[in-house]
């Protein structure tokens, strides 16, 4: 890192110094991850496994992850609480300035606290240490000096220590903050992991937005109910045309009693006109539906369903349980917004 001065070169603060290149600090930081990694490969590996297990404990007991931090480091620690909630680790975020007027007040028996604090020196988390220790299951801290206070009272402390900051100054919490970051992704994930956290389990935590959607299942995004277009065999084509209108999804299903018999789509009525011309309109849904459609369960993921329509090239998928009951219509326009995974 020589293109970076120290902090008391006479260069440090230059105007040269501020304008480094951006591409040396961001080495700096992923000098910092580096070094993180192989720590975690060597020396770190048996206490951040403990910090792990601590964080299962935790969940196996119904108690939460309690993330504290003060300034940048509790930013860090708020994406860190979120991170573990969303990948099925209750969480939440303590700010130590309010915790003393009252906001200690969350923190419950059987909670894990773990604190980020660089110098394992900061005032607000000290105030707090001793209610913690007390009513905490556990405390895990990330510190960059592991002689500190806070270190020193930990359970398990976790080394983020880097040899300087991105900052020209050496200063202001750059690396060692995106060496936090990157330490509490790790333990959400190895977390989520040791508890065998699926995608179904990712969904339900996700339910809106683009990643919702993604891994919805079929159910919930498919037609039921009257929404379904449902014709029986004996239909005349007159009708079929009108309930596919009226109901808008391009295909009609063909039952009986409930149970799926075969289908007819858009397509299929094309191809009955382009053979038959008029005479195609004298003809039943029986004689002209698809007895072997492409069917999915309500189980499936929304993903599963878009790779079927995409490799068949068509836009509608019948919906159906083991007995062949129809449940549903899923139409490709149900899937926008989903990729395919």
């Amino acid at each position: 890192m020589n293109d970076i001065p120290e902090a008391d070169s006479p260069e440090a603060g230059s105007p040269a110094a501020r304008c480094l290149e951006p591409a040396a600090l961001v080495r700096t930081e992923a000098a910092a991850l580096e070094a993180l990694a192989k720590r975690l490969e060597g020396p770190m590996a048996e206490p951040f496994q403990r910090a792990v297990d601590l964080v299962v404990r935790c969940g196996e007991g119904n108690g939460r992850v309690v993330v504290t931090g003060m300034g940048k480091s509790g930013i860090i620690a708020q994406k860190i609480a979120a991170t573990l909630s969303s990948t099925g680790s209750a969480a939440l975020f303590l700010h130590p300035a309010e915790a003393v007027h009252g906001d200690l007040g969350v923190l419950m028996p059987g909670d894990l606290v773990v604190a980020l604090s660089a110098s394992g020196e900061t005032e607000e988390i000290l105030r707090l240490l001793a209610t913690l220790k007390r009513k905490g299951d556990a405390l895990v801290t990330f510190c960059c000096n592991l002689n500190s206070t806070l270190a020193q009272a930990s359970d398990v402390a976790l080394d983020c220590g880097v040899e300087r900051e991105a900052c020209a100054l050496n200063l202001a919490p750059t690396a060692s903050t995106t060496a936090m970051l990157a330490l509490g992704d790790a333990l959400a994930i190895a977390v989520s992991l040791r508890k065998g956290f699926r995608a179904e389990d990712f969904a339900e935590l996700h339910p809106g937005g683009k990643l919702g959607k993604q891994l919805a299942k079929v159910r919930d995004l498919m037609h039921s109910g009257d929404e379904v277009p449902v014709v029986s065999v004996n239909t005349p084509m007159t009708d079929v045309i009108y309930e596919m209108s009226s109901k808008k999804l391009g295909v009609t299903t063909v039952q009986e009693a409930g149970q799926l018999l075969g289908v007819i789509s858009d397509g299929d009525l094309r191809r009955l006109l382009e053979r038959e011309g008029g005479a195609a309109l004298s003809r039943t849904a029986g004689e002209a539906m698809n007895p072997h459609p492409r069917t999915i369960a309500a189980g499936e993921l929304a993903a599963t369903a878009l790779a079927i329509l995409e490799e068949r090239k068509i836009t509608s998928l019948v919906v159906v349980d083991a007995g062949q009951n129809v449940e549903g219509v899923l139409h490709l326009h149900d899937l926008w917004g989903v990729e395919l995974i």
